[in-house]
């Protein structure tokens, strides 16, 4: 292993320790985790794209959600599932960095989509009237190119920055590759670096997290002078998009503080768990939360179901 300055071209995840045979324990726990995941929400996808009724701009959008879960777990639980079984926990330079870029544009993606979903709701429930008119499809399809682009070519303007870094050591304490984490391993002055990282996150987080608030408060108002009914079915719709974008931002922002920490002094079993937060319940809970509590798509999952069962009985 070389950690001559700039010439690190592998770096060590120091947390993982040595469970002996508990690590195959681990391992099919994580594993049913992931295939739970994998599983979850392709049946959420596959229910949006099937069902000619959900093709609409809020289960559109729904699938959206559950596809970049499926992008943002499978950017960390193959490596992670690895890294449980082997004996040493080497990364090259390159796929730390591809890492890193998948983990970061999930999250960024997952906040974009969950402030576009608030605006959804927003033209839905305060102007209804002209909800057809401005949810078209073209602007539907406008709007997840947005999505996709606006994360994906800032962060790739900052992890480019990242990449050409001199490093002088290779020890990474964390189960993933961060962006901080590189950053405090640098030879050189990275203030400039900290201040442009700084300026994405706070545009990439709280632009989104104040625009949801405005279109909540919207809501809210317009509910306050509605009739119970309709405050009745603004709430089914809102409530699984405020349960995602609370649990979400909640999860963000431990993973944000654990950045502020210095990692050695922090007990790796806390490490571990605020790391998992954002990679294990985002896409565990948008599934279960969409598919649970919205009737049109239970509907769909429960007679897709009884089709199912039905056809295997025949059988």
């Amino acid at each position: 292993m070389n950690s001559n300055n700039s010439l690190t071209d592998y770096f060590e995840f120091t947390v993982f320790s040595d469970y002996g045979s508990l690590k195959y324990v681990f391992f099919s726990l994580c594993l049913l985790i992931y295939m739970t995941i994998i599983s979850a929400n392709v049946v959420i996808i596959l229910t949006v794209c099937l069902d000619k009724s959900l093709h609409q701009p809020m289960y559109i959008f729904i699938c959206c959600l559950c596809l970049n879960s499926l992008y943002g777990s499978a950017g960390f639980f193959p490596r992670f599932l690895m890294d449980i079984l082997s004996d040493t926990h080497f990364i090259s330079r390159p796929f730390c960095f591809t890492q890193m870029y998948v983990i970061y544009t999930y999250k960024t993606h997952e906040l974009t989509l969950l402030t576009v979903m608030a605006y959804d709701r927003f033209v839905a429930i305060c102007q209804p009237l002209h909800y057809h008119s401005k949810m078209t499809f073209r602007k539907v399809l406008y709007l997840l190119v947005f999505i996709v682009l606006y994360p994906a070519c800032m962060l790739g303007h900052l992890f480019y920055e990242f990449s050409h870094l001199p490093l002088c050591g290779y020890k990474v304490h964390r189960i993933f590759c961060t962006s901080w984490s590189i950053i405090q391993l640098s030879c050189v002055e990275t203030a400039v670096l900290n201040v442009t990282g700084q300026f994405f996150g706070a545009t990439l987080i709280f632009i989104p997290l104040f625009f949801v608030l405005y279109t909540y408060l919207r809501i809210l108002l317009v509910c306050r002078k509605s009739s119970s009914k309709f405050r009745g079915k603004a709430l089914q719709t809102c409530l699984p998009h405020m349960v995602t974008f609370v649990n979400f931002c909640i999860s963000v922002f431990c993973e944000v503080s654990l950045s502020l920490y210095k990692v050695d002094e922090v007990n790796t079993f806390v490490i571990v768990v605020v790391s998992l937060e954002f990679l294990l319940i985002p896409p565990i809970n948008n599934p279960l939360v969409y598919g649970l509590n919205l009737p049109q798509i239970r509907g769909v999952i429960i007679s897709g179901f009884l089709r199912l069962q039905k056809w295997f009985r025949q059988d």
